[in-house]
Order: structure tokens, then C-alpha cells, then sequence
């Protein structure tokens, strides 16, 4: 006998008490918690890691370029290579070597040895996130696995609010080692969750890497990963270079860009939990608002975020907006292959990831060669040709 989420996949019952299956919930939300955290915790230590390792605070850039790219390759790959291994072994090693590789990242004395913490942190990365939604929605009960996922792409949110800046206060206070060496400790903290809480998960369905990258090819499955690369590009192009933005606009102070960043961050988590309400009944719908939101939002900043309170509001709107960004498509995800989770879920992280990369990358180019507030020019076209996209395509039927 079988039961039915309500995404409308068919699984098995697991024999788990509830609670379990809530601390495996909870597991998989620290999971991508502390690898989202590992990503981005450079942001806040360029200077001190360049003067460490003796290269340009740019060079310390290219490691997050580094990890997203390899966090892109590694999710279809990984899926597909340990397709047939119990789901509470692979998360639980990813989740020892994301420990080791931050350890290593404190630890190394040269920048080649940061590189290679990198990779290995993008690779564990790239797993992790593949196949943390899907375990949360085998663990949890069957008539809350949306609430399930929502909570680990909470995960992601509370990372750029809490995560990043509390590794840039550690490093302030004890070094920017100390930061790479308190992540390392959550992330073994993390393994032992995982190897506690989560029941015995054997592989759904095994998929080979041609059958995942044919399965991108689906219109169903395809719709969603376009509308993902035009969004997470739009975003990136825009968000990467907010500061330099509101610094030209309102002529914030950097204490009220970190207060206004703060804002958005807490509103992302926030949209992160309605979208996750809303988008179980009518993804598409609730993308098509998403975007809307978005596109006008960001075109607005230029001319109407000439105050800290303006800028603020704008901001939130643009948190509720994106924060539903990852649940919502995710979502229209698995609805359109119920019976493929893991394997959409390792598309969305490939396309989520490089997505990130080229619009970091975008921006840059568009503000070195126009004006400071060029991507937010450009990122509403992008968000346009998403909101198009979502508004003209039938999602699959739950």
C-alpha cells in the first residue's frame, strides 16, 4: 500500500514515529542552511582572506564563482552516480566533507589550497541540495510535505540574513579563519543530525545522467528551468551590486545598507513561507505575481529609492517577491515529474547555480560599461521575459 504526498508523488510509508520525521525535516533545513552559508561566506571576508593569502581581493571573488560552477556540475552528476545508495548515507558523508573542506579552507596557507576547499565545497554543495527537498518530503507527513519544503528552502534565506553576516562578525571578532572553522563545526554538527534523525531512504527511482539531462528536455520540466535562469540571472544581475546602487540613490551610509539588507532578508523569509502556502495550489500563478512584483520593483529603485525609507520599502517587496522564488519553481518542479524528484532537483540546482554565477557576472559587465544603476535596468527585461513564460504555460496538474 501506498500513500500520495500532496505534490502527487507515490511513496512508500516510512516506519518513523512523527517526531522524527520533523527533526529529519529540520536536519535537511540545517543542511542547506550551512552549505548556502559556506558559499557565500567570502562575501564578507574579501579583504581580510586577500591580505591573508597575498591576492587580490578579486582573486578571493573567484572563489565563489568557483563554487558555484562546480555546484552546477556536481548536482546532475552526483544524482545520477548515486542514484542506487540509501539517501541518509549520501547526505550524511556530503555533510562530513562540506566539514572537512571548510576546515581545510581555515586551515590552508596558500591560495591554490583555498581553490581546492572550494571545489570540494561546491561538489558537497551540489548534492546537498539535489536531494535535501526531496528527503524532507519522504520524512515528513504525507499531508504537509509543501511545509516540509518550504522550510528547507527556508534554509537558504536564513543563510544570507543570519549565516553570512554572523561568520563576518566571527571574523571581525577572532579572524576569518574562525568563521570557516565555526561553519566546519556545523556542518559536523549537521552530519550527525543526518545520521541520527533520518530513517534508512533507499533510492526512489534510479535515473542515469542521459536520462536526467533528456528529462531537461520535457516542456514540462523545461518551462520551470527557463523561467528559473531568467529569474536567479535577473536577481543576481541586480542584487549583486545593490550597494554601489543605494550608496548612488539614497546616499545610505554603510550602516544603513546593512540595516536595508537586513530588511530584505527577513522579508525574503517571510515570501519564502507564503509562497510555499500559495504555490501547492497554483505555482504558475504564483510565479506570475512573483515576477510582476519583481520586474516593477527593481525598476523602480533607480528613481524612487532617493530615501533610507524608500529604499526599505522597495526592498521588502523585492524580499517577499524573490524569498518565493526557489519553493514556487521547485514545486512546479516535482509536480511535473512526481515520480523524478531527485533528478529535477538536481537540474533546478544546476540551473539555480549557474544562474547565480552569469548573473553576478552580467552586472558586472553592464556597471562597468554603462552606470552603476544599469542592472537594474537590465534585470527587469530578464524578470519579463520570466513573467511571460509563467503567464502563457499550464503547469502539470498536481
Amino acid at each position: 500500500m501506498t500513500m500520495t504526498d500532496d505534490l502527487g508523488s507515490s511513496i512508500a510509508p516510512q516506519p518513523h514515529s512523527l517526531l522524527r520525521g520533523w527533526l529529519g525535516v529540520a536536519a535537511a533545513t540545517g543542511g542547506t542552511f550551512v552549505v548556502v552559508t559556506a558559499e557565500m561566506l567570502p562575501v564578507g571576508l574579501l579583504t581580510p582572506m586577500s591580505r591573508a593569502l597575498h591576492v587580490s581581493e578579486g582573486a578571493i571573488g573567484l572563489s565563489l564563482t568557483v563554487t558555484g560552477l562546480m555546484a552546477a556540475i556536481s548536482a546532475p552528476l552526483l544524482t545520477a552516480w548515486l542514484a542506487r545508495f540509501d539517501r541518509r548515507w549520501i547526505l550524511t558523508t556530503l555533510m562530513a566533507l562540506l566539514s572537512a573542506a571548510n576546515l581545510l579552507a581555515a586551515l590552508t596557507p596558500s591560495f591554490a589550497g583555498l581553490l581546492a576547499a572550494r571545489v570540494l565545497i561546491g561538489l558537497t554543495m551540489g548534492g546537498v541540495w539535489s536531494l535535501a527537498p526531496g528527503v524532507a518530503m519522504r520524512v515528513a507527513p504525507p499531508a504537509r510535505t509543501a511545509t516540509a519544503m518550504s522550510l528547507v528552502f527556508s534554509g537558504v534565506a536564513v543563510a544570507s540574513v543570519l549565516g553570512v553576516p554572523a561568520g563576518t562578525y566571527l571574523a571581525v571578532a577572532f579572524g576569518w579563519r574562525a568563521a570557516f572553522t565555526a561553519t566546519a563545526a556545523c556542518a559536523l554538527l549537521i552530519t550527525f543530525a543526518f545520521a541520527t534523525f533520518l530513517p534508512r531512504l533507499p533510492a526512489e527511482r534510479a535515473t542515469p545522467l542521459r536520462g536526467i539531462l533528456t528529462l531537461a528536455t520535457a516542456p514540462a520540466v523545461r518551462t520551470p528551468l527557463l523561467i528559473i535562469a531568467f529569474l536567479v540571472t535577473a536577481h543576481f544581475a541586480a542584487y549583486t551590486y545593490i550597494r554601489p546602487v543605494l550608496e548612488s540613490t539614497s546616499h545610505a551610509t554603510p550602516t544603513t545598507i546593512g540595516t536595508l539588507l537586513l530588511i530584505y532578508g527577513i522579508a525574503g523569509i517571510t515570501g519564502n513561507f507564503l509562497s510555499g502556502a500559495t504555490s501547492t495550489h497554483s505555482p504558475r500563478h504564483t510565479l506570475t505575481v512573483i515576477t510582476t512584483v519583481l520586474a516593477v520593483t527593481v525598476l523602480a529603485i533607480p528613481t524612487l529609492a532617493t530615501t533610507p525609507l524608500s529604499a526599505a520599502f522597495l526592498l521588502t517587496l523585492w524580499g517577499l517577491a524573490y524569498g518565493g522564488v526557489s519553493v514556487a519553481t521547485q514545486t512546479w518542479l516535482f509536480n511535473a515529474a512526481p515520480t523524478h524528484r531527485e533528478s529535477v532537483a538536481s537540474l533546478f540546482t544546476a540551473v539555480f547555480n549557474a544562474a547565480i554565477a552569469s548573473g553576478a557576472l552580467l552586472g558586472g559587465l553592464v556597471t562597468d560599461h554603462l552606470t552603476v544603476t544599469a542592472p537594474m535596468w537590465l534585470a527587469p527585461i530578464l524578470t519579463t521575459t520570466a513573467l511571460l513564460i509563467a503567464a502563457l504555460t499550464r503547469p502539470a496538474a498536481r
